[in-house]
């Protein structure tokens, strides 16, 4: 009888709530049951998660304020949602949960040259906010593939790497200020526009890397840069990984740490990515390791020679096979695509596991050939793809076809997450934690870390409301 009446109670708390998110927001402005859009429900991790009991999209942070309180009074929990472009899981709904989109909440509402800033809210895609930088002659660092469609809010709330973490640093580097909404309603208006501010400790680190569970980014000012026109890039064949960290030290010299991107290519990757990508190979398929280095600037045929010097210097000492030099910028992306043909690989060796790591970068070569071995050891012939961001010591690894080999995923994913633990390192570099890597957090947290950010969670968010179930 008591569940009963504890089912009847949450029922009636739900349909409260949904009549008066509707009055908040207006019939057009609450999607609920059948009416909520399939799509809302995964992110690209394919994780599966539970069924929402709304949709709701503020059009401002007033109105988000509005709702976090009337699901908070009603124990509603709330799932934030960005472009959905995350790998982790870290958006997918809970049951019974509310889905926040922040997709209206998109306006670039002031560039600052004098300042190189940008104020902006957090529905704004990154592609958009890349576009505007670069018409008022500045430049937004962040880049990844999902760069259409994943939203600054988003990036901020996983931390967000990419392509050119190596130069310009992770999210967390572009991010002066930010505006959050806590689930209780109360708003942090932390809008910060100076480098310099040291009244008292900066809290906007609780909330970057937080995956929406400490708050909701709603607003943020960006950090820019002066515009680049262009690249000097190189696709490069090397002997080994130790020729690859050495060239990477000799480029950082050379360049004045002007390098932007130090891609790394496994044979595995490389020659995988030329076949089932359908892709041009400018440098034979044929060797051990690859690397696409890229050197971004204002004035791209300025810094040619000192590029090409340091190019020829690395060859005098052996570093690299063989090489060839972008000479127009249709060439630079076509390089570009066989680092990011990742996508087509992963569709072709289904069904497979994409790994996001980091090793400390003087143990990553020794840290892949001792996964290479033990999963060969394990399950002879399994399909192993690595590559990565190796500049900043983020490493990829899809295992595929895994079906063919007998290959688990809980079996392949406690060995590669082992080694990585063994060495040093993160089970996730750049994709965030989620629902997909929680069972892994405390191999690389500390048990005092973890104690921590629940004690965090529970002062932000007592109920546990925000986004339930994911990260801790």
């Amino acid at each position: 009888m008591s569940g009963q009446l504890t089912s009847r109670s949450h029922d009636m708390a739900a349909a409260a709530a949904l009549s008066e998110l509707e009055a908040l927001l207006g019939a057009g402005g609450l999607k609920s049951g059948a009416a909520i859009d399939p799509a809302s429900v995964r992110d690209w991790s394919g994780e599966a998660g539970g069924t929402p009991l709304a949709h709701v999209a503020p059009r401002s942070t007033a109105e988000l304020s509005a709702v976090m309180r009337i699901c908070a009074a009603h124990g509603l929990p709330v799932v934030p949602q960005g472009g959905l472009s995350g790998l982790a899981g870290g958006a997918v709904p809970s049951d019974g949960c509310v889905l926040v989109s922040l997709s209206k909440m998109a306006e670039i509402e002031e560039i600052d040259l004098s300042s190189g800033q940008m104020t902006v809210q957090a529905g704004v895609p990154l592609q958009t906010v890349q576009e505007r930088a670069a018409a008022a002659g500045m430049f937004f660092a962040l880049d990844l593939g999902a760069r259409g469609s994943c939203q600054i809010g988003g990036a901020i709330a996983t931390n967000a790497g990419g392509n050119r973490v190596l130069r310009y640093g992770m999210m967390r580097d572009l991010v002066l200020g930010l505006e959050v909404v806590l689930m209780d309603g109360t708003v942090l208006p932390m809008m910060n526009r100076m480098p310099k501010n040291n009244a008292a400790m900066d809290l906007k680190p609780l909330f970057i890397g937080s995956e929406g569970t400490m708050g909701i980014v709603t607003r943020a000012v960006l950090k820019l840069h002066p515009g680049v026109t262009g690249a000097n890039a190189a696709l490069l064949a090397l002997p080994d990984f130790d020729a690859a960290l050495s060239l990477l030290q000799m480029a950082q010299r050379a360049l004045s740490s002007r390098v932007s991107a130090f891609e790394l290519m496994w044979n595995d990757y490389y020659a995988a990515a030329v076949e089932h990508g359908g892709l041009r190979a400018p440098v034979p398929a044929e060797h051990p390791v690859y690397v696409l280095v890229e050197m971004l600037g204002a004035d791209p045929e300025a810094d040619r020679p000192a590029f090409e010097a340091m190019l020829e210097a690395a060859f005098e000492e052996g570093l690299i096979l063989d090489a060839v030099i972008a000479q127009n910028e249709r060439e630079v992306e076509s390089f570009w695509a066989l680092r990011d043909a990742i996508s087509e690989l992963l569709v072709h060796y289904k069904p497979k596991i994409s790994f996001d790591v980091s090793v400390p970068l003087a143990r990553l070569g020794a840290c892949v050939e001792t996964m290479r071995a033990a999963l060969e050891a394990a399950f002879p012939g399994l399909v192993q793809l690595y590559f990565g961001h190796a500049g900043d010591s983020n490493l990829h690894l899809v295992t595929g076809h895994m079906d063919r080999y007998g290959a688990e995923e809980a079996a392949v994913e406690e060995i590669v997450y082992g080694i990585v633990r063994d060495f040093g390192g993160s089970v996730s570099a750049e994709h965030g934690i989620g629902l997909h890597k929680k069972r892994w957090l405390s191999y690389s947290r500390s048990p005092g870390e973890l104690a921590l950010l629940r004690a965090m969670k529970a002062v932000l968010d007592p109920k546990g409301l925000l986004n339930p179930g994911k990260v801790i």
